[in-house]
């Protein structure tokens, strides 16, 4: 595995809440190598946390019904429970077969202790 450095991640502290942002979870909840899932508006999300930073994945894989919360967490990728396809947690970049589509990301804002997202971001493919 890869160590986690070399992306520059957006952390927005003390920042208002805007418009379109939503709260997914207290950061408190997620714990390194324990992503946690969450669900908003029929959507589910898994939050990790790699060192001081917290990132937002899709928790369904692109391959298969596999829950990435709930799959194994090494360094910067977790791997899907389903059929151990790998993707990058950062990116959300395919890392191993049988997954070749990359998992969508959202940009994780730290707010006063909670993890929120704009569930309407878009961000492109890995």
């Amino acid at each position: 595995m890869k160590p986690c450095d070399g992306l520059e991640v957006i952390d927005k502290e003390d920042m208002t809440n805007g418009d379109a942002r939503v709260v997914l979870c207290d950061a408190a909840q997620v714990a390194p190598d324990m992503p946690l899932r969450c669900e908003r508006d029929g959507m589910a999300y898994a939050v990790f946390v790699l060192g001081d930073r917290y990132y937002v994945i899709s928790d369904t894989c692109t391959h298969g019904p596999g829950s990435l919360s709930e799959g194994y967490v090494e360094g910067c990728e977790v791997e899907c429970p389903f059929h151990q396809g790998r993707f990058d947690i950062r990116t959300g970049a395919v890392r191993s077969a049988p997954c070749s589509i990359p998992v969508r990301t959202w940009t994780a804002y730290l707010v006063n202790g909670h993890i929120e997202i704009d569930p309407d971001e878009v961000r492109p493919n890995a």
